[in-house]
């Protein structure tokens, strides 16, 4: 087989390409963060750490808080993955929880549950969907046949700005006419205002 002959797509390719295009349609990464935030608040709480000869038990009366706190971010990145629409609510949520980490487990456990839960929170209610690109086929062709012509846009002229030096403002709203007592074009000097006369 030469350098250019394409081989032909595996199963893995083919799968890679599907979860590319499943992640492209959601949240994914706001959803990763909620959820990798909630492992270590839920964990410090009840883990024993071993330094040395010596046990670091850092169980605190709150481990119910943090272990509730911890399932609830598992459980709000696990949505944001499956159930996009509701991720304004999650992000809100997942942020809130991660504050109230701070207090009731360890310090949102030792800041990294808390600063990956408010990432991923603010990720969350920052994410917003891809609009589909046009086809380049149509941007290419041009102006379809039949169609109106395109009008040349001209030069933008400010009305109450003389540009020639002659008669003032004036003199430029009888061309965008001086009679117009709508009201509702400022041209005319009336602001929005009705105008008698």
């Amino acid at each position: 087989m030469s350098a250019e002959t394409p081989a032909e797509a595996g199963q893995f390719t083919r799968r890679r390409l599907q979860f590319r295009a499943w992640r492209g349609t959601r949240p994914f990464w706001a959803g990763l963060f909620v959820l990798l935030g909630g492992f270590p608040i839920m964990y410090f709480p009840y883990a024993h750490l071993q330094l040395g000869h010596l046990t670091l038990a850092m169980a605190t009366t709150a481990g119910a808080g943090s272990l509730i706190i911890g399932v609830l971010l598992v459980v709000l990145g696990v949505s944001l993955w499956f159930q996009k629409h509701i991720r304004v609510f999650a992000g809100v949520a997942a942020i809130l929880l991660a504050l109230v980490s701070i207090p009731v487990s360890n310090f949102g456990g030792f800041v990294m549950g808390f600063l990956l839960a408010l990432i991923g929170g603010a990720m969350a209610v920052a994410w917003a969907e891809g609009v589909p690109p046009a086809p380049e086929d149509v941007e290419r062709a041009g102006p379809v046949p039949g169609g109106a012509p395109e009008a040349e846009p001209g030069p933008l002229v400010d009305p109450m700005v003389d540009p020639v030096g002659e008669g003032g403002p004036s003199q430029n709203l009888e061309a965008l006419g001086e009679n117009d007592l709508s009201g509702t074009s400022p041209a005319n000097g009336a602001n929005g205002r009705r105008s008698a006369g």
